[in-house]
């Protein structure tokens, strides 16, 4: 009995001993939260930003009020997510965003504006930023943009398209509306989402063939190239937010 004794607590230690070896692995699997720099020549919008990422559970680096600081501690600090603003003194954000690609280009950058003219998503995604959030949007979206977002894509918070298009009338005005089908707007929402063709065809209930047709004659009727310039052709034409055609 005391030799069974023994066994039983050896056996209790090496299981204790495996326990704290696992958590010691997970820990070291757990991915680190997201180091953010916040650049904005509005100093106390920045710095309340900052606090509230640092809140929510992301780390931040500091904040940058003008595109050579920003681009300085880039590439001293190397941050996982720059919050990027467009309109600053000298140089803008877009500028420094083209050269924090050169220093930094790992780095995730999201622009944050009051810009809502599609023409400004375009402008960000040939820039080089990966993300577009609207300043008077909600800490929300913006986190779940900011966690979502890759380089290589351009993700648009779901409020950019919020509001109603602002329409030039002497150049859009004639431009003929294209009759879109109700999945292919189904389809357009998602992309205004930034939803992929895997996901949207998850959320519909469709093949990804068939998701990839709809993007295909979406991209025919709106004359675009790809699924941004489809959103941004659609937001300017007023067709996202519109009930299903019947």
């Amino acid at each position: 009995m005391f030799h069974d004794r023994r066994r039983l607590q050896q056996r209790g230690r090496e299981a204790r001993g495996r326990a704290v070896t696992l958590a010691q692995e997970l820990s070291t699997v757990r991915p680190d939260p997201a180091r953010v720099l916040v650049v904005d020549d509005h100093r106390t919008f920045a710095e309340l930003l900052a606090g509230a990422l640092s809140a929510a559970g992301m780390v931040s680096v500091g904040t940058a009020h003008s595109a050579n600081e920003a681009v300085a501690q880039c590439q001293r600090f190397q941050p996982d997510i720059v919050v990027m603003d467009i309109q600053m003194p000298q140089q803008d954000g877009l500028a420094a965003t083209r050269r924090i690609r050169e220093v930094a280009p790992h780095a995730v950058i999201a622009i944050v504006t009051a810009h809502r003219d599609p023409d400004w998503v375009v402008r960000s995604a040939q820039a080089g930023a990966s993300a577009f959030i609207p300043k008077d949007g909600s800490l929300a979206e913006m986190l779940d943009v900011l966690g979502r977002a890759r380089n290589g894509q351009m993700l648009v918070a779901p409020s950019t398209f919020a509001s109603p298009p602002v329409r030039d009338t002497d150049r859009e005005s004639t431009e003929p509306v294209p009759a879109l089908t109700r999945r292919e707007r189904e389809v357009l929402e998602c992309l205004a989402q930034g939803m992929q063709v895997k996901a949207i065809a998850r959320v519909l209930g469709i093949m990804q063939e068939t998701c990839r047709g709809y993007v295909k004659s979406l991209h025919v009727k709106l004359g675009a190239r790809s699924q941004l310039e489809a959103v941004v052709r659609a937001q300017r034409l007023g067709l996202l937010g519109l009930p299903d055609a019947s």
